[in-house]
């Protein structure tokens, strides 16, 4: 397998941050170390600052990301932490997806969100929801998974979802369940493939974490 150099690897990234329209790519530094790039700089909005590390984790090459990028807020975007709390408390009441009313507390432009969800995605698209508003600096998300199937099958339904995903071979995959905790060990090429691995597996229903040890290389 060619092997990137990190200035080569580098130069990948800064093009992938480019092409990225949610990205101010010329706001962010970028350094690569053994494959383990860090981002720095200072960046107007949190969706900016997770689309690129979304757009990092695409480019081939990349083992591991340190994401050091401060969310620097533009006079227009600075609100209070009642009007933030008002706007997300409205967002997540209005979004369809969520079974469960989910509680709000914004300190400092800090949102925390507790509560109980029955899916992952439901817990992801709560915070992806809140991540767009005008003003959120950080999200703490604490909700929690109410399991809803067996441990027994948990372990099947991983296994299917790895194959139903093209991206990578679920056979250089281990899985070990503990209860709801899923801890999946292996090796793939790609960190992008890592992450798909770590996504299918909180695909399944009953799984209340996922502890990705998956290495790149």
């Amino acid at each position: 397998m060619l092997t990137l150099t990190s200035q080569e690897l580098r130069d990948d990234v800064l093009a992938e941050l480019d092409l990225d329209p949610q990205v101010d790519a010329s706001r962010i530094g970028v350094a690569v170390q053994d494959g383990i790039v860090t981002l720095t700089g200072k960046i107007p909005t949190l969706s900016a600052k997770w689309a690129a590390e979304e757009a990092v984790g695409r480019v081939k090459g990349v083992r591991g990301i340190a994401q050091e990028l401060e969310i620097d807020l533009s006079a227009t975007h600075v609100r209070d932490d009642s009007d933030i709390a008002r706007a997300a408390a409205e967002a997540l009441a209005w979004d369809s997806a969520l079974s469960s009313p989910v509680q709000v507390t914004v300190q400092d432009g800090r949102v925390t969100l507790r509560g109980d969800v029955a899916w992952h995605y439901q817990r992801a698209g709560a915070e992806q929801v809140v991540r767009r508003l005008v003003g959120v600096r950080e999200i703490i998300n604490l909700l929690t998974l109410r399991p809803s199937v067996s441990a027994g099958d948990i372990r099947a339904h991983i296994q299917r979802a790895f194959h139903r995903f093209a991206q990578f071979d679920a056979n250089r995959i281990m899985i070990h369940i503990d209860g709801g905790t899923v801890t999946l060990t292996g090796s793939v090429p790609t960190w992008f493939e890592r992450n798909r691995a770590w996504q299918a597996a909180w695909t399944v229903p009953g799984v209340a974490k996922v502890d990705n040890r998956i290495t790149v290389g």
